[in-house]
């Protein structure tokens, strides 16, 4: 029997698709059955016009796996076409030949065909783990099987052989353990099942194998007798969830696949179904989880949604899928219009991709949107999980997003006490005479509804957002403006909370008192940019408010972070209320030429200030004395 040489070319190609195209060895069983999966459609195919195949064709085509503990072997049969001896010539003589595609292309336009395999070069991945393998096939309109064998070096043979059933059998030699990889894992049933359940569970055909169940085989009345029993069992789903109507399909149905699939314990929030032709035909099934997923802060946790074509897995988390602020969403998408790439892992950057990725992200975003507009208690428990993600989105790619995420944004503020607003709402209950949207930001509410800043913005009426986050700062600089309404911290010098009448006053109080500011300014030395009349205070003797970009928030947010001395600060205005004692004791000292009194007294208001603004003093201990110094 003469071996013949392989077709393409040399086996350093052969070998670099056995161990280069494909990054897991596992992946060999998943493409042994697509194969076989493709048989099969290819026999029903050829069935409706074609006697012969209409003849032979099994009442349920199926795919079945045996291993052999004993001989190493894995082995896979199928009810399909079969091949004819030019066919193994071709298909399996020549690498990366497909017969899956030659069949495509001799359809006609108008003739749908869900045949997966493109490159002809997945059977090759049985090498991954056999160092022989032998194809035994038997075209539907033969009498005559045929027998192909190669260990994947010295090429292969073809010679006639028997078989009494039309198909293909492939039988494959598992390569002997070594440090680094135990083969004989494959011959072990949870093994396989497992790859079946993983890869192959929505392949239309059974997938047979030998389960073994513990059977009681004591008589009735006697004591157990438990035994060990084989039986061959059908392990596929075969019809996947997302492909069925939404008619067939209940909540529970979803949700129960769902706490199965991805390691829930809690029914999704909402359940997002998508089925969509055009472009780009899909099916997707997307789960906005109710809890965060347990290992969602970890390094561990990987975005992205399980990749299907036609019913066989091709990436377990395709991150393009899903923008990093909807990371949290799991769920599947199945696509017939894929472009694959040659190991049918990783998807080509392409046009399709893209199309479902930005319909999936417009999805999601709907459903989050109703949510809030439908079911606010709801959606105060998405928000508290995932509402950081949403703001992220926003302040990140330089507010790239702002416009498809603003809407989904809510705050508490000083309207609805207790209560979660959106933008929308708060801008229609604006009065007529408030320009802007205004914001405290703080570690807590509390400490934000004890700041001197809000008494103005309170009296007028004007209602208040709380940030307490401290991405909220760096939200509102993408932002800019919501409805045309400039966002506006309360801390700002500029927060424009008086009338012109008020603001003559205070401008009057500023010229009268600018020596006094002028020396308080200097006795700082550097740690204010200037010191002002308050056009915020009430009650209050004394606040700190910010003059460009850099504010307090986005101070302590990068002081928070490690290295790097070299630290953006904000520019600090002391701001002092002429109606509060303090400021009557300061302006006294200072008029009686009292300055180093004059002088500590400036200190302690400066260190007062930062002390409400949250921000740390650079000596606590000189300021106990400097106030003990004035006892």
């Amino acid at each position: 029997m003469e071996k013949k040489t392989f077709k393409a070319e040399s086996q350093r190609l052969l070998d670099l698709m056995i161990n280069s195209i494909y990054t897991h060895k596992e992946i060999f069983l998943r493409e042994i059955i697509s194969n076989a999966s493709d048989a099969i459609d290819k026999l029903h195919f050829v069935s409706l016009t074609d006697e012969k195949a209409r003849a032979v064709m099994a009442d349920t085509p199926s795919i079945n796996i045996y291993t052999d503990k004993d001989a190493k072997t894995i082995t896979v049969t199928d009810d399909g076409i079969g091949m004819s001896e030019q066919e193994l010539e071709d298909n399996l003589g020549t690498i990366a030949k497909s017969g899956s595609l030659q069949f495509k292309k001799e359809l006609d336009e108008n003739e749908k065909s869900e045949i997966i395999g493109q490159f002809g070069v997945g059977f090759y991945s049985a090498f991954m783990v056999s160092d022989d393998v032998t194809v035994i096939t038997k075209r539907y309109d033969s009498e005559q099987a045929y027998k192909w064998n190669s260990n994947g070096i010295d090429g292969y043979t073809i010679e006639p052989c028997e078989k009494d059933k039309v198909g293909t059998e492939i039988v494959m030699h598992l390569k002997e353990d070594g440090e680094d990889e135990k083969y004989s894992e494959y011959l072990d049933e949870y093994r396989i099942k497992y790859l079946i359940k993983k890869y192959s569970d929505y392949i239309r055909h059974p997938i047979i194998i030998d389960v073994t169940n513990h059977v009681n085989t004591a008589a009735e009345g006697e004591d157990p007798k438990w035994e060990s029993v084989a039986s061959r069992e059908t392990i596929n789903s075969m019809v996947p969830i997302w492909q069925r109507a939404k008619n067939e399909v209940s909540d529970e149905d979803c949700a129960a696949y769902y706490k199965e699939n991805f390691g829930a314990y809690s029914d999704p929030l909402a359940t997002v179904r998508v089925s969509a032709e055009g472009i780009v035909s899909y099916k997707a099934m997307l789960f906005i989880p109710s809890e965060v997923p347990f290992n969602y802060y970890t390094r561990e946790y990987q975005r992205g949604l399980q990749l299907y074509s036609n019913g066989v897995l091709i990436m377990d988390k395709c991150e393009q899928l899903l923008p990093e602020y909807f990371g949290f969403v799991r769920g599947v998408v199945d696509s017939p219009d894929l472009s694959l790439n040659i190991s049918r892992e990783i998807l080509q950057h392409d046009r399709q991709l893209s199309i479902i990725a930005k319909n999936i992200e417009k999805k999601i975003k709907n459903e989050l949107k109703k949510l809030l507009d439908n079911d606010i208690e709801k959606y105060e428990g998405f928000w508290k999980n995932f509402g950081r993600h949403v703001k992220y989105g926003i302040a990140s790619d330089y507010g790239t997003h702002k416009d498809e995420l603003s809407d989904l944004l809510v705050y508490y503020s000083s309207n609805e006490e207790g209560k979660l607003t959106t933008l929308d709402s708060y801008v229609s209950r604006m009065p007529e005479s408030q320009k802007y949207i205004y914001y405290a930001c703080g570690d807590s509410i509390s400490k934000i509804t004890s700041m001197p800043q809000l008494e103005l913005c309170r009296e007028k009426g004007y209602e208040i957002l709380y940030f307490t986050e401290d991405v909220d700062e760096f939200v509102v600089q993408a932002l800019v403006s919501y409805k045309e309404k400039q966002f506006k911290s309360v801390t700002a010098e500029n927060a424009d909370l008086q009338n012109e009448e008020e603001k003559e006053e205070t401008e009057k109080k500023q010229e009268d008192n600018k020596d006094l500011l002028e020396f308080i300014k200097e006795s700082l030395n550097g740690k204010i940019v200037k010191a002002v009349i308050s056009n915020k205070l009430k009650s209050h003797a004394v606040c700190l408010s910010t003059e460009g970009p850099v504010t307090f928030e986005v101070e302590k947010y990068f002081a928070a972070m490690p290295g790097n001395d070299n630290k953006p600060k904000s520019s600090k205005v002391l701001e002092l209320n002429p109606e509060n004692p303090a400021f009557n004791a300061l302006k006294s000292a200072f008029e009686a030429d009292d300055k180093d009194k004059a002088a500590k007294y400036a200190e302690i208001l400066f260190a007062q200030a930062m002390l409400i603004a949250g921000l740390p003093l650079d000596d606590a201990t000189h300021y106990c004395d400097l106030v003990c110094s004035l006892l």
